[in-house]
């Protein structure tokens, strides 16, 4: 009765809305129900008489302890999954075959050329350098010869002229001892005899066969060219003095022609017994 008296007075402290319930009604309508339903559960809580309460003693019982417990069984180690087989690739067709031969083809062909071009480099090179030595080596050897036959003329012409003077200091000392045994005074004198009369007509022959032996040549002279030379003698037939008249043309010629008449060094007597103290001799290679 208290409920439905509460109820009816918060029914009419609310506003009336026109057309039935509103929805703060229904809400506090909602409330006033769930307060009703608590409180008559608390009334009937209440008046309900507790029950009694029995409890029993019992004395301690010894526990018997429990068997350790088995060790768990190892976990079997985990299949690792099977890979899935991959999807085999497609077949190339033939016309793809056929344009990966021809590009491998091209390929090896290439290398091929590019192997051959640089073969082909390394040899004019190598050809380059072989060719730059052996004209380098031409060249030291040129100037290495050139070198040496500058030496021997200077030394064959140092020994000329040791020789010459040597040549002419002998004779000299021989015309003096000569003309001192003789007792013809003067070296510049000949006699009368010596100026009237000339040598034989063999002499000539007789002085080139005399000195031709000490004629020493390198090379052959070509043709027959005639070097003249006039030759100066003492009594006894000791040369004195030799000078080249009229040249070959042939240099070596003409210098080996008076080295012969220096290693001569003394004329053959004439067939009357005497030398003729000036004599002028025509001297050719193949006489």
């Amino acid at each position: 009765m208290a409920l439905d008296s509460t109820l009816e007075r918060h029914d009419s402290l609310m506003p009336q809305r026109p057309g039935g319930l509103g929805k703060g009604t229904a809400m506090a309508l909602l409330v006033h129900v769930g307060l009703l339903i608590a409180l008559a559960f608390g009334v009937s809580w209440r008046s309900k008489t507790p029950a009694g309460v029995s409890a029993e003693l019992w004395s301690a019982v010894p526990q018997i302890a429990a068997p350790p417990p088995a060790p768990p069984k190892p976990k079997p180690a985990p299949t690792p999954p099977t890979p899935k087989p991959e999807a085999a690739p497609p077949k190339p067709t033939q016309s793809q075959i056929e344009a990966q031969i021809a590009i491998e083809k091209e390929k090896a062909e290439r290398k091929q050329r590019e192997l051959h071009d640089q073969q082909e480099r390394e040899r004019k090179e190598q050809e380059r350098k072989e060719q730059a030595r052996k004209e380098q080596e031409r060249i030291e050897r040129e100037k290495a010869q050139q070198l040496a036959a500058q030496k021997q003329r200077e030394l064959e012409a140092k020994r000329q002229k040791e020789e010459e003077a040597r040549q002419a200091k002998q004779r000299e000392e021989n015309l003096k001892r000569i003309q001192s045994q003789a007792g013809t005074g003067s070296p510049d004198a000949t006699g009368t005899a010596a100026r009237e009369s000339g040598p034989s007509a063999s002499y000539a022959g007789r002085i080139i066969a005399r000195v031709k032996p000490n004629i020493v040549l390198t090379d052959e002279v070509p043709g027959n060219p005639t070097a003249t030379v006039e030759v100066r003698c003492a009594p006894d037939g000791t040369i004195m003095s030799r000078r080249l008249v009229r040249s070959s043309g042939n240099k070596e010629w003409d210098e080996a022609v008076l080295r012969a008449i220096d290693r001569t060094g003394e004329l053959p007597r004439d067939i009357d017994g005497r030398v003729p103290s000036s004599i002028v001799i025509d001297f050719r290679p193949r006489d």
